[in-house]
């Protein structure tokens, strides 16, 4: 057990090799500097959990794969570039992904003040000099350059998701949209001018649940 576990007490090394067996199996390899943080971000979202309720999931393990792997299980669609997400509540999937790339420029966004005192912190403790914060509607958000990616995990229907963000994406941006099981109606209804780029069944290491991910582009 590593120092980072022993500090956090029970529960944090069944989560430690829970996460090391999980990213082994979606073909990450995990530096163990970027492990330990990984496993503070958890701890520190475990702690805000008792006062605030930023997410439904308590057990250290459940955490790993239910917000840990299934951030990381999307990283191979993903296109290189400024990458906003929507929505980011408790910092899913934008922190993970900003603890991986830290050379790709991420923003989190969120109106409530709540989680972004919450990701105030967690930017701070882990030193996140890739990251900012936007404390605000996604309709006002008015980022210097466009978006290469926006992520969005359950935030709004396909359509909702593309009217609301379209205008932040660059010229060949995409939306990923992290959904449960196939959401056949919702594909149905992308308006134009978008299109669905591609649909990923994902496996997420320890999550029984459909994962997928939808990416939506502009029509050429």
């Amino acid at each position: 057990m590593s120092g980072v576990e022993r500090a956090m007490g029970e529960g944090w090394g069944q989560a430690a090799a829970r996460l090391r067996s999980g990213v082994q199996a979606l073909g990450i390899t995990l530096d163990p500097e970027i492990e330990a943080r990984l496993l503070i971000y958890l701890e520190t979202l475990a702690r805000w959990n008792r006062v605030f309720n930023l997410t439904a999931v308590r057990d250290p393990e459940d955490m790993v794969a239910r917000h840990i792997l299934d951030s990381l299980a999307i990283l191979p669609h993903l296109p290189a570039g400024p990458l906003l997400d929507v929505g980011s509540g408790a910092g899913l999937p934008g922190i993970p992904i900003a603890l991986l790339q830290p050379t790709r420029p991420v923003t989190l966004l969120d109106r409530s003040h709540k989680r972004i005192d919450f990701l105030t912190e967690i930017v701070a403790r882990l030193a996140l000099a890739n990251v900012a914060l936007a404390g605000e509607r996604v309709e006002d958000h008015e980022p210097q350059v466009p978006y290469a990616v926006i992520t969005a995990r359950a935030y709004a229907s396909l359509s909702d998701i593309a009217l609301a963000t379209g205008r932040l994406l660059a010229e060949d941006g995409v939306i990923a949209a992290m959904k449960g099981a196939l959401p056949t109606e919702e594909l149905a209804a992308v308006p134009p001018p978008y299109t669905v780029r591609g649909v990923h069944a994902l496996q997420v290491p320890g999550l029984s649940a459909k994962r997928h991910l939808v990416v939506l582009a502009r029509a050429p």
